[in-house]
Protein backbone atom coordinates (compact mmCIF):
# COMPACT_ATOMS: atom_id res chain seq x y z
CA UNK A 1 0.00 0.00 0.00
CA UNK A 2 1.70 3.53 -0.99
CA UNK A 3 0.00 4.90 1.76
CA UNK A 4 1.80 2.87 4.33
CA UNK A 5 5.70 2.20 4.46
CA UNK A 6 7.89 1.07 7.12
CA UNK A 7 10.37 3.82 8.04
CA UNK A 8 14.25 3.19 8.80
CA UNK A 9 17.37 5.36 9.95
CA UNK A 10 18.05 6.10 5.76
CA UNK A 11 14.38 6.64 5.16
CA UNK A 12 13.38 8.77 7.76
CA UNK A 13 14.46 12.11 6.31
CA UNK A 14 12.95 11.64 2.99
CA UNK A 15 10.10 10.23 3.62
CA UNK A 16 8.96 11.53 6.98
CA UNK A 17 10.46 15.44 6.53
CA UNK A 18 11.06 16.04 3.03
CA UNK A 19 7.51 14.11 2.43
CA UNK A 20 4.93 16.35 4.56
CA UNK A 21 6.08 19.14 2.37
CA UNK A 22 3.84 17.32 0.04
CA UNK A 23 1.23 15.74 2.25
CA UNK A 24 0.74 14.90 5.98
CA UNK A 25 2.83 12.02 7.45
CA UNK A 26 1.58 10.52 10.66
CA UNK A 27 4.83 8.20 11.98
CA UNK A 28 3.45 5.18 14.26
CA UNK A 29 6.30 4.51 16.78
CA UNK A 30 5.67 1.08 17.50
CA UNK A 31 7.51 -2.30 18.81
CA UNK A 32 6.51 -5.82 18.22
CA UNK A 33 6.41 -7.03 21.90
CA UNK A 34 3.88 -3.88 22.85
CA UNK A 35 0.72 -5.05 22.63
CA UNK A 36 -1.18 -1.68 22.84
CA UNK A 37 1.18 -1.18 19.12
CA UNK A 38 -0.96 -4.91 17.75
CA UNK A 39 -4.14 -3.15 18.75
CA UNK A 40 -3.07 0.95 17.29
CA UNK A 41 -1.16 -0.17 14.14
CA UNK A 42 -4.09 -2.04 12.36
CA UNK A 43 -6.30 0.74 12.74
CA UNK A 44 -4.05 3.36 11.65
CA UNK A 45 -3.74 1.25 8.65
CA UNK A 46 -7.22 0.85 7.86
CA UNK A 47 -7.67 4.71 8.51
CA UNK A 48 -5.18 5.21 5.71
CA UNK A 49 -6.32 3.35 3.55
CA UNK A 50 -9.95 4.68 3.50
CA UNK A 51 -8.38 7.85 3.19
CA UNK A 52 -6.96 7.16 0.22
CA UNK A 53 -3.49 8.41 0.02
CA UNK A 54 -4.84 12.28 1.94
CA UNK A 55 -1.75 11.23 4.65
CA UNK A 56 1.06 8.72 4.74
CA UNK A 57 1.30 6.45 7.72
CA UNK A 58 5.14 5.85 8.33
CA UNK A 59 5.92 2.84 10.33
CA UNK A 60 9.00 3.17 12.53
CA UNK A 61 9.79 0.48 15.26
CA UNK A 62 11.54 1.74 18.09
CA UNK A 63 13.44 -1.23 18.47
CA UNK A 64 15.19 -1.12 15.04
CA UNK A 65 16.16 2.48 14.44
CA UNK A 66 17.68 4.97 16.31
CA UNK A 67 15.39 7.88 14.68
CA UNK A 68 12.66 6.23 16.40
CA UNK A 69 13.96 7.18 20.04
CA UNK A 70 15.00 10.32 18.93
CA UNK A 71 12.03 11.12 18.00
CA UNK A 72 10.10 9.66 21.51
CA UNK A 73 12.60 11.71 23.75
CA UNK A 74 12.02 14.85 20.93
CA UNK A 75 8.22 14.69 21.58
CA UNK A 76 8.52 13.91 25.44
CA UNK A 77 7.32 10.82 24.84
CA UNK A 78 8.48 7.85 27.21
CA UNK A 79 5.91 5.57 26.15
CA UNK A 80 4.78 3.53 22.88
CA UNK A 81 3.00 3.43 21.30
CA UNK A 82 3.05 7.19 20.13
CA UNK A 83 1.43 8.90 16.85
CA UNK A 84 3.47 12.01 15.81
CA UNK A 85 1.78 13.74 12.68
CA UNK A 86 4.47 16.03 10.77
CA UNK A 87 3.48 19.15 8.17
CA UNK A 88 5.85 21.15 6.54
CA UNK A 89 8.69 19.04 7.82
CA UNK A 90 7.65 20.01 11.29
CA UNK A 91 5.71 18.01 14.13
CA UNK A 92 2.15 19.57 14.38
CA UNK A 93 0.11 17.00 17.24
CA UNK A 94 0.58 13.74 17.95
CA UNK A 95 -1.08 11.34 20.91
CA UNK A 96 0.09 8.69 22.82
CA UNK A 97 -1.27 5.41 23.40
CA UNK A 98 -4.16 2.87 21.61
CA UNK A 99 -6.73 5.42 20.36
CA UNK A 100 -10.46 4.05 19.42
CA UNK A 101 -10.94 4.21 15.71
CA UNK A 102 -13.15 7.20 15.85
CA UNK A 103 -10.32 9.51 17.92
CA UNK A 104 -7.87 8.16 15.40
CA UNK A 105 -10.21 9.66 12.45
CA UNK A 106 -10.83 12.56 14.24
CA UNK A 107 -7.10 13.09 14.60
CA UNK A 108 -6.41 12.89 11.54
CA UNK A 109 -9.06 15.51 10.26
CA UNK A 110 -7.19 17.49 12.78
CA UNK A 111 -4.27 17.55 10.59
CA UNK A 112 -5.36 17.41 7.14
CA UNK A 113 -5.08 20.84 4.95
CA UNK A 114 -8.64 22.18 4.72
CA UNK A 115 -10.07 23.10 1.47
CA UNK A 116 -8.64 26.32 1.80
CA UNK A 117 -5.30 25.73 2.47
CA UNK A 118 -5.47 23.02 -1.00
CA UNK A 119 -6.70 26.08 -2.93
CA UNK A 120 -3.76 28.42 -1.77
CA UNK A 121 -1.45 25.35 -3.23
CA UNK A 122 -3.04 24.87 -5.80
CA UNK A 123 -3.11 29.03 -6.33
CA UNK A 124 0.11 29.12 -6.09
CA UNK A 125 1.52 26.36 -8.41
CA UNK A 126 -0.45 28.20 -10.93
CA UNK A 127 1.44 31.50 -10.03
CA UNK A 128 4.81 29.73 -10.63
CA UNK A 129 3.73 28.45 -13.97
CA UNK A 130 3.00 32.05 -14.98
CA UNK A 131 -0.86 31.72 -15.22
CA UNK A 132 -1.44 34.74 -13.01
CA UNK A 133 -5.53 34.90 -13.48
CA UNK A 134 -6.05 30.92 -12.13
CA UNK A 135 -3.53 32.23 -9.46
CA UNK A 136 -5.52 35.17 -8.53
CA UNK A 137 -8.75 33.57 -8.46
CA UNK A 138 -7.64 30.60 -6.86
CA UNK A 139 -6.09 32.82 -4.13
CA UNK A 140 -9.19 34.74 -3.84
CA UNK A 141 -11.55 32.14 -3.44
CA UNK A 142 -9.32 30.46 -0.39
CA UNK A 143 -9.40 33.67 1.65
CA UNK A 144 -13.64 33.30 0.76
CA UNK A 145 -13.11 30.05 2.34
CA UNK A 146 -10.83 31.45 5.36
CA UNK A 147 -9.74 34.79 5.57
CA UNK A 148 -6.58 34.38 7.99
CA UNK A 149 -5.18 32.07 5.41
CA UNK A 150 -1.69 33.34 5.17
CA UNK A 151 -0.47 31.55 1.98
CA UNK A 152 -3.49 32.92 0.09
CA UNK A 153 -2.90 36.58 1.31
CA UNK A 154 0.87 36.54 0.65
CA UNK A 155 0.59 35.05 -2.75
CA UNK A 156 -2.96 37.93 -4.07
CA UNK A 157 -0.54 40.51 -2.40
CA UNK A 158 2.39 39.39 -4.21
CA UNK A 159 0.27 39.90 -7.86
CA UNK A 160 -1.58 42.92 -6.86
CA UNK A 161 1.55 44.62 -5.88
CA UNK A 162 3.05 43.72 -9.60
CA UNK A 163 -0.25 45.35 -10.85
CA UNK A 164 0.56 48.20 -8.42
CA UNK A 165 -3.09 47.50 -6.69
CA UNK A 166 -1.18 48.83 -3.64
CA UNK A 167 -4.15 49.77 -1.49
CA UNK A 168 -5.82 46.81 -1.90
CA UNK A 169 -2.81 44.74 -1.19
CA UNK A 170 -1.64 46.58 1.70
CA UNK A 171 -4.39 44.82 4.28
CA UNK A 172 -3.56 41.76 3.35
CA UNK A 173 0.23 42.11 4.14
CA UNK A 174 -0.04 44.27 7.34
CA UNK A 175 -2.33 41.68 9.34
CA UNK A 176 0.46 39.26 8.76
CA UNK A 177 3.30 41.39 10.07
CA UNK A 178 6.41 40.50 11.30
CA UNK A 179 6.33 37.82 9.19
CA UNK A 180 9.37 38.06 7.15
CA UNK A 181 7.60 37.66 3.75
CA UNK A 182 4.92 39.91 4.50
CA UNK A 183 7.60 42.48 5.50
CA UNK A 184 9.60 42.32 2.36
CA UNK A 185 6.28 42.62 0.82
CA UNK A 186 5.10 45.33 2.81
CA UNK A 187 8.54 47.18 2.02
CA UNK A 188 8.09 46.80 -1.79
CA UNK A 189 4.83 49.12 -1.46
CA UNK A 190 6.47 51.88 0.51
CA UNK A 191 9.62 51.23 -2.18
CA UNK A 192 6.85 51.74 -4.89
CA UNK A 193 5.40 54.45 -3.56
CA UNK A 194 8.50 56.66 -3.41
CA UNK A 195 8.06 57.21 -7.10
CA UNK A 196 6.14 60.37 -5.83
CA UNK A 197 8.74 61.64 -2.95
CA UNK A 198 8.94 65.22 -3.37
CA UNK A 199 11.97 67.36 -2.77
CA UNK A 200 15.17 67.55 -4.52
CA UNK A 201 17.30 66.83 -2.10
CA UNK A 202 19.70 63.73 -1.53
CA UNK A 203 17.43 61.04 0.24
CA UNK A 204 14.25 62.47 -2.11
CA UNK A 205 15.84 61.27 -5.04
CA UNK A 206 17.81 58.14 -3.61
CA UNK A 207 13.55 57.27 -3.17
CA UNK A 208 12.98 57.93 -6.41
CA UNK A 209 15.93 55.94 -7.78
CA UNK A 210 14.76 52.55 -5.34
CA UNK A 211 11.25 53.26 -7.26
CA UNK A 212 12.61 52.68 -10.61
CA UNK A 213 14.68 50.03 -9.93
CA UNK A 214 17.74 51.76 -9.35
CA UNK A 215 19.08 49.97 -6.68
CA UNK A 216 22.80 50.52 -6.59
CA UNK A 217 22.07 54.65 -6.84
CA UNK A 218 19.71 54.81 -4.44
CA UNK A 219 21.60 52.96 -1.78
CA UNK A 220 24.58 54.46 -2.56
CA UNK A 221 22.55 58.34 -2.19
CA UNK A 222 20.88 56.90 1.09
CA UNK A 223 24.27 56.41 2.61
CA UNK A 224 25.14 59.89 1.67
CA UNK A 225 22.06 61.17 2.55
CA UNK A 226 23.29 60.14 6.10
CA UNK A 227 25.02 63.40 7.26
CA UNK A 228 21.58 64.75 6.50
CA UNK A 229 19.24 63.05 7.99
CA UNK A 230 20.57 60.37 10.06
CA UNK A 231 17.28 58.65 10.87
CA UNK A 232 15.24 59.27 7.83
CA UNK A 233 17.90 58.30 5.69
CA UNK A 234 18.50 55.06 7.89
CA UNK A 235 15.12 54.17 7.60
CA UNK A 236 14.65 53.98 4.06
CA UNK A 237 17.47 51.96 4.19
CA UNK A 238 16.52 49.32 6.29
CA UNK A 239 13.19 49.48 4.28
CA UNK A 240 15.35 48.70 0.93
CA UNK A 241 17.23 45.99 2.14
CA UNK A 242 13.88 43.99 3.22
CA UNK A 243 12.70 44.77 -0.26
CA UNK A 244 15.40 43.79 -1.66
CA UNK A 245 15.93 40.58 0.61
CA UNK A 246 19.27 39.10 2.42
CA UNK A 247 19.96 37.22 -0.97
CA UNK A 248 20.84 40.06 -3.16
CA UNK A 249 24.48 41.07 -3.10
CA UNK A 250 23.90 44.55 -2.10
CA UNK A 251 22.43 44.21 0.74
CA UNK A 252 25.40 42.93 3.09
CA UNK A 253 27.08 45.57 1.03
CA UNK A 254 25.47 48.42 2.00
CA UNK A 255 24.46 46.96 5.52
CA UNK A 256 28.40 47.09 6.59
CA UNK A 257 28.20 50.97 5.29
CA UNK A 258 25.27 51.96 7.13
CA UNK A 259 26.71 50.14 10.32
CA UNK A 260 30.30 51.81 9.97
CA UNK A 261 28.40 55.11 9.30
CA UNK A 262 26.53 54.92 12.32
CA UNK A 263 29.07 53.51 14.67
Amino acid sequence: MDHVVEVTDDTFEQTVIEGSTDRPVVVDLWAEWCGPCRTLGPMLEKVAGERDGAFLLAKVDVDHTGVGNALLQAVRSQSIPTVVAFRDGQPVSMFIGAYPEAEINRFVDSILPTDAELGAKEAEQAAESGDVDAAEGGFREALAEDPDNAEAALGLAKILIDREAFDEAEPLVTKLLPAPEADRLRARIDVSRWADEPGDGTLAMAKRLAADGDWAGALSGMTAALDEDRDAARDAMVTAFAALGDEDPLVPEYRRRLAAALF
